[in-house]
């Protein structure tokens, strides 16, 4: 079928497919992960290049020195790091991710007046002193941040509002005041918001949500040649391959980590079967090859960090499936395809949360079919499926709600949608089922509902 039918038929899943098929020649690093240049922040006395691997890793004096730690390099990326004393950061694009600050003074984190597009994300903030702030003085992006013994944990203003999600103060959820801030934290829509209440507002910074430098195998890691695997040992942990090949898991309590999938199978990268429980895949790129029908199918796995591209489908989404701030972007156009970052057509007990899910493609202008499309084709219905936080660009429609589907317990909110879609943002928002929150689910560029 072409690409301008809003709802094509869903694809379904067959559980009893043969397994994945062998190995394919080494495809090497994907062009974005190889031509990218990435600045790693790193405690202590030295100063070296990787070679080979593209990052440069600076070095940098650590505890005991006097004085912030002034970060004045844009596109730097802090990664893993415990660092003992405050950080100024006087660059734009600067991200924290993973770091432990623990100091004294005025504050443990300060952004410069004018500074743009700091993202801080899965880190501790520890004060030493019940007189120093945390982060200030706003303009930033903070994402499971925690922070402890601080005067004022998260600081923001009228003209620098930050957005703040999933995060806590001295072990409590933070609420943002939203009095203070212009665009509220899709975390603290208890209930739907008027449309007519949400002022237009400056877009949250594309930085904020997961790509080259935040998916994927993280920078510096050293992978070892592999061809396909087929997991069969409960608790197995796999890390740090290059996996020229496909893979199928078969048992409980297996992770794949730190790796990278280059699988030319017409099914999927990754195939679970009825035996797995709680598959784990972190920090992973997939390759489909232009060929994998899905990326990764059906049931029982959390993904987070993973970088996935070059598939005609993204994840299918069955029981027990969680994808968390990854990618999924670029995805391989074929004759018929009706290309979807995530589809699911059926299942129970579902979260999409803090994606990038991009199934525009720029060059062609093409929309593709769905950031997510909802159906209920190989199981009875869809429950329990939360939606939320995700950056969603293109589609026929970007949200495809297909009009035979049984719902229940769908929530939708807290996204920001681009307008590269053929149709509109969502089909069916009032269908049986679904909740769809009009006053968090806004357009990219301004903050305004993108339903009213």
């Amino acid at each position: 079928m072409t690409g301008d039918e809003s709802l094509p038929p869903a694809t379904p899943s067959t559980p009893d497919e043969p397994g994945l098929d062998g190995t394919t020649d080494a495809d090497g690093p994907s062009p974005a992960r190889a031509s990218r240049r990435l600045l790693v922040v790193v405690v202590g006395i030295c100063l070296a290049v990787v070679a080979g691997a593209g990052y440069l890793v600076v070095t940098i004096a650590g505890p005991g020195r006097d004085g912030p730690l002034v970060i004045d390099e844009p596109d730097t990326v802090v990664w893993g790091q415990t660092i003992n004393r405050p950080i100024e950061i006087a660059a734009d694009r600067v991200t924290l991710r993973r770091v432990t600050v623990a100091t004294d003074g005025d504050a443990a984190v300060r952004i410069r007046a004018g500074v743009r597009d700091t993202v801080i994300e899965d880190t501790q903030i520890e004060c030493a002193d019940d007189q120093t702030d945390g982060i200030v003085p706003g303009g930033y992006s903070a994402l499971r941040v925690r922070v402890n013994g601080c005067r004022q944990p998260f600081r923001q203003t009228a003209e620098a509002p930050a957005d703040i999600v999933d995060s806590r103060a001295n072990g409590r959820p933070f609420t943002p005041d939203r009095s203070v801030a212009a665009l509220p934290s899709p975390k603290d829509f208890g209930t739907e918001t008027p449309a007519g209440e949400r002022a237009a507002s400056a877009p949250t910074p594309m930085s904020y949500w997961p790509g080259a430098q935040s998916t994927g195998v993280p920078p510096g890691t050293q992978l070892r040649p592999s061809g396909s695997l087929d997991l069969r040992e409960p608790g197995a942990v796999v890390s740090n391959l290059d996996i020229v090949g496909c893979v199928t898991v078969r048992a409980k309590n297996v992770t794949i980590r730190n790796s990278r999938i280059t699988c030319d199978s017409a099914t999927f990268s990754i195939r679970t079967y009825e035996s797995v429980r709680d598959l784990v895949v972190e920090d992973v790129e997939i390759n489909g090859m232009g060929k994998n029908s899905s990326a990764v199918c059906c049931a029982n796995y959390t993904l987070r960090r993973v970088n996935i591209h070059n598939v005609i489908d993204g994840p299918r989404l069955s029981a027990n499936t969680t994808v968390v701030d990854s990618w999924i972007h670029d995805l391989a156009r074929t004759p018929d395809s009706h290309n979807d970052t995530l589809q699911t057509t059926g299942g129970d007990n579902i979260v999409v949360r803090h994606n990038r899910l991009e199934p525009h493609r720029p060059g062609t202008s093409d929309p593709l079919n769905a950031c997510l499309m909802i159906g209920s084709t190989t199981s009875d219905s869809v429950t329990n499926l939360l939606v939320e936080e995700n950056y969603c660009d293109g589609g026929n429609y970007s949200i495809g709600v297909r009009d035979d589907l049984v719902a229940s317990n769908i929530v939708i909110r807290g996204n920001r949608f681009g307008r590269n879609f053929r149709y509109g943002v969502i089909a069916r928002s009032d269908h049986v089922g679904i909740t769809w929150d009009r006053g968090s689910n806004v357009w990219f560029d301004s903050g305004q509902p993108v339903v009213r």
